[in-house]
């Protein structure tokens, strides 16, 4: 759920304020973040996050209702990040010279991302907010529009369903 501040930082970034955009992107750059990282790989996120706030910018005069702006960020997340795909160019990617125990930790993280990804988006993109971002549960709340009750049962379900991935060694 917005509130008054962000109602009123909404309205300003329409009207053409960019200092009160860059507030909202403080806000809810992790948020997107998170949204983007469930779908494409690590090393994509950080420029489709930038795209989906360039995006948000140039429609903004579109969005109807400033109390849906969380919701209407995180659906332009979404569908960027799934166009990645459609324009995505094959690259053979170089290895690294890194310490054994910081490959195996690279490794870890890729398998609990491919097993986060695996999940229903509800749980993907909640334990991507609070594993990845470090969101609170009243945070993510507050940023999806999702009440935290919702929150938290998603949570709960997904890491749930996370561990049971990771233990069947899925992902």
């Amino acid at each position: 759920m917005i509130d008054g501040i962000e109602d009123g930082l909404v309205r300003a970034s329409r009207d053409g304020d960019r200092s009160a955009f860059g507030r909202l992107y403080t806000r809810y750059s992790r948020m997107v973040h998170a949204i983007v990282l469930a779908r494409v790989p690590a090393g994509e996120a950080d420029d489709l996050v930038q795209d989906v706030f360039v995006s948000a910018l140039r429609q903004l005069h579109a969005l109807r209702d400033e109390h849906a702006f969380g919701g209407w960020l995180a659906a332009i997340a979404r569908n960027c990040a799934n166009g990645f795909y459609r324009g995505a160019v094959e690259v053979e990617e170089l290895p690294e010279l890194v310490t054994h125990s910081r490959q195996e930790e690279e490794h870890e993280a890729r398998r609990a991302l491919a097993a986060i990804r695996v999940l229903p988006e509800a749980y993907r993109e909640t334990l991507m907010m609070r594993l990845v971002e470090g969101m609170t549960g009243p945070e993510i709340a507050a940023r999806t529009g999702l009440t935290p009750d919702s929150v938290r049962v998603n949570l709960h379900r997904g890491m749930k369903l996370l561990r049971e991935a990771l233990e069947r060694g899925n992902g």
